[in-house]
C-alpha cells in the first residue's frame, strides 16, 4: 500500500478510506495475507486510528477482512456456497440435512423465543445445538427450541444427553405433520459462545436466521441459526428459500 493523504471529501473519512483499502486488497494482497498493524496503516494513510478502525470494521462486515485470534487482520477467502433454505415441508434433522447435532439440554429460552412459541416465560424447553461446516470451515451455529408439547412421547431413558439426545428429539419432532415455516434474517453481533464455535471474535458481524416451524395450528419449534457474515451472502429466490452463494467475481472478498 502506498502512502496517501486523504483529501477533503463529502463522505465520511472512514468510508473513503474503506474504498481505498478495498482497491488495495484487490491489487496488492492475496487471500490469507496479514495486514500491517493499525499504527502503520494509520500513518501511511494520514488518518486517526479511530478512522482506520471504522474502515476495517466495515470491510470485515462486507466480508473482505477477517480478524483471527492470535494472528491479526487477514484478507478473507472467497465466500462459500451454502444452501440455507430447505424444502418448505422438511423438519430439521430430515434426510439430507447438512447440520450436525452436538448437544441437547433442557433450558429456559430467551423471552423473544418464548413469545414466538407462545409458552410460559420461565418454562424449560428442549434446546438442541447444531453446527454446520462447509469446505472444512465452520459457517453456522444453531439453537433449535422445541417445547415438550411437540415431542410428548420422548423418552429420557434412551438418550439422556449430548448428541444422542439431540437426535432423539429431532426424530420425535418429525412425527408431527409439518404445515409450513417462515424465516426472518437480520444482522447481528456474535455472542461469546457462537463466536467460539464459529472461530470468530465476540462481537464479529453475523447473520441471524430465525425460522418458525408450524404444526397442529401452532409454532412447534423455533430455530435461531447464526451465520458468519464474512462467509455468507444470502439471497432470496422465487421459491421462498434462502441460499448463500459463492461470488466468483471477487478474488479476495
Amino acid at each position: 500500500m502506498g502512502t496517501t493523504q486523504l483529501e477533503s471529501v463529502p463522505e465520511p473519512k472512514y468510508w473513503h478510506l474503506k474504498t481505498v483499502l478495498s482497491e488495495a486488497l484487490d491489487s496488492e494482497f492475496s487471500v490469507g495475507e496479514i495486514l500491517p498493524n493499525e499504527r502503520d496503516l494509520a500513518a501511511r494513510f494520514g488518518v486517526a486510528r479511530a478512522t482506520l478502525r471504522q474502515a476495517l470494521e466495515q470491510l470485515e462486515l462486507e466480508g473482505r477482512l477477517q480478524r483471527r485470534r492470535g494472528v491479526g487482520t487477514t484478507v478473507a477467502p472467497p465466500r462459500v456456497g451454502v444452501a440455507v433454505g430447505s424444502e418448505q415441508h422438511v423438519w430439521p434433522g430430515a434426510v439430507g440435512d447438512a447440520w450436525q447435532p452436538t448437544d441437547c439440554t433442557a433450558a429456559v429460552p430467551p423471552a423473544s423465543v418464548a413469545d414466538i412459541l407462545d409458552s410460559v416465560h420461565g418454562e424449560q424447553v428442549h434446546t438442541v445445538r447444531r453446527s454446520r461446516v462447509t469446505h472444512g470451515q465452520p459457517v453456522a451455529a444453531e439453537l433449535l427450541y422445541i417445547p415438550a408439547s411437540s415431542v410428548p412421547d420422548l423418552s429420557a431413558i434412551d438418550a439422556p444427553s449430548g448428541a444422542a439426545r439431540a437426535r432423539a428429539v429431532l426424530r420425535e419432532l418429525q412425527r408431527l405433520e409439518l404445515e409450513g415455516q417462515d424465516r426472518a434474517v437480520e444482522l447481528g453481533s456474535a455472542r461469546a459462545d457462537d463466536a467460539k464455535e464459529l472461530d470468530r471474535l465476540p462481537g464479529a458481524p453475523v447473520l441471524v436466521v430465525t425460522t418458525r416451524f408450524f404444526a397442529e395450528g401452532r409454532t412447534a419449534a423455533v430455530s435461531v441459526a447464526t451465520y458468519r457474515a464474512d462467509t455468507c451472502r444470502l439471497t432470496f429466490g422465487d421459491s421462498g428459500g434462502v441460499e448463500i452463494h459463492h461470488d466468483p467475481e471477487r478474488r479476495a472478498s
